[in-house]
């Protein structure tokens, strides 16, 4: 029997993947399919898939060529599929010419021809372009625009544009959320804003509750969310890796200089700046029903409405958590996450990092796992903002309680 394997993303499964896989399986009797995960497609640049894992999957399975389906996770697992399975050719499109050679030394490698004209890439390039208009007042907008360009389907407007817009990107000082989210829903465009969406909870339930009732998305934009180093730790602690959560200590800070004292209330003070990020951690994995916290700031101003250093402690029922934000002191940002079994710990800056590490007491369980990051997550909350508009299904990363438990600590500064 002749074992032939081929792998692909799959994504919008088209006649050309079809007629690939036709090809594929006219090359021996039995045709193993590998579809690639999506933290593999994120590392390989492919980033705007627009189908989950498992809908790609079930694709593959409906042509009903594949006699099995495997899932290609890591590099160098096309010489390991090739041994285990015991592979005589492995099989790819013709775009791939050369690319493969290596693998003559376990197999044969056969080219195919693609069919033309027809890709996944093209398919999702026919769409109009989703036309999001990036509304700022930090100089943050460039580096938006700049990584919109890695996004299929999207096109990221600079706030000057004439163009009409179908969405925005909000990333101007809080204090201006509320009112340009309100009238932005109100005109039926979709909202992605930097963190907090809102200065106090009740505005942020009111915007939430607006966008549901005008059929708009509303999603609330911390990159470190969509960093995948990141949300693999949240799978590691949610199953237990480490035990029991009993603390979460995140700590992010930086130097904004000089500022006159008339000139703070235009700036982002700690809480605002940092705070959401500092937050997400905490509430993602303790949850936003705490029983108590205690803050501590230290303010520039009079009026105590720019903090310069602010310490938070929570208390839960059976954990406790601290943050520490400041825009006018300095400190190691990094994150520890202790457990009843071991602890995660995040080197600085904890919230673009692609690696953490994982210790325990018996130092020969430690693990140090690494995950590239391209973007600090900004294209990927793009794709996900994407993604939900046209799928009508918030595929935010950040709960809306969420969202809501840090507006809730932001009105704690409120004017």
């Amino acid at each position: 029997m002749t074992k032939v394997i081929t792998y692909g993303t799959y994504d919008l499964l088209h006649y050309g993947h079809k007629r690939l896989l036709e090809r594929a399986k006219a090359l021996g009797d039995y045709l193993i399919v590998g579809v690639t995960a999506d933290n593999f497609d994120k590392n390989r640049g492919k980033i705007n898939v627009q189908q989950s894992l498992m809908e790609r999957i079930e694709g593959v399975k409906a042509t009903g060529l594949a006699d099995e389906i495997i899932i290609e996770e890591y590099e160098g697992q096309k010489i390991d599929d090739i041994r285990r399975y015991d592979i005589d050719i492995f099989t790819v499109g013709s775009d791939w010419i050369g690319k493969f050679d290596y693998l003559n030394e376990y197999c044969k490698v056969v080219y195919l021809p693609r069919t033309e004209g027809v890709s996944s890439t093209q398919v999702r390039s026919d769409k109009r372009k989703l036309k999001i208009r990036v509304i700022e007042d930090n100089g943050i907008g460039r580096k938006i625009v700049r990584e919109g360009k890695f996004v299929n389907g999207i096109e990221v407007l600079k706030d000057d544009s004439s163009e009409v817009e179908d969405a925005i990107y909000l990333v101007s000082h809080p204090k201006r959320h509320y009112e340009i989210i309100k009238s932005a829903i109100l005109s039926g465009k979709h909202v992605l804003c930097e963190s907090p969406i809102a200065t106090n909870a009740t505005e942020c339930k009111e915007l939430f509750s607006l966008a549901k009732a005008n059929n708009v998305v509303l999603m609330d934009a911390i990159k470190t969310a969509y960093a995948t180093a990141y949300t693999r730790l949240l799978l590691l602690v949610k199953s237990g890796a480490i035990g029991k959560v009993v603390s979460v200590d995140a700590t992010c800070t930086s130097l904004m200089g000089t500022v006159a004292a008339d000139k703070l209330v235009d700036k982002w003070n700690s809480i605002t700046a940092w705070g959401p990020t500092a937050l997400l951690p905490v509430f993602q994995i303790l949850g936003t029903e705490y029983i108590d916290k205690h803050i501590f700031s230290q303010y520039l101003d009079k009026e105590k409405k720019f903090d310069g250093f602010t310490k938070i402690d929570f208390i839960y029922p059976e954990a406790v958590a601290s943050i520490k934000v400041a825009k006018a002191a300095k400190s190691e940002g990094n994150l520890v996450i202790t457990g009843t079994e071991g602890y995660i710990y995040v080197p600085a800056p904890w919230w673009k990092t692609d690696y953490f590490e994982v210790k325990y007491e018996n130092q020969n369980m430690n693990k140090r796992l690494f995950y590239q990051l391209e973007g600090e997550g900004i294209r990927y909350e793009l794709v996900a903002f994407s993604k939900a508009i046209e799928s009508g299904k918030n595929s935010s990363y950040v709960r809306e309680e969420v969202s809501v438990a840090i507006a809730n600590i932001m009105g704690c500064w409120e004017a």
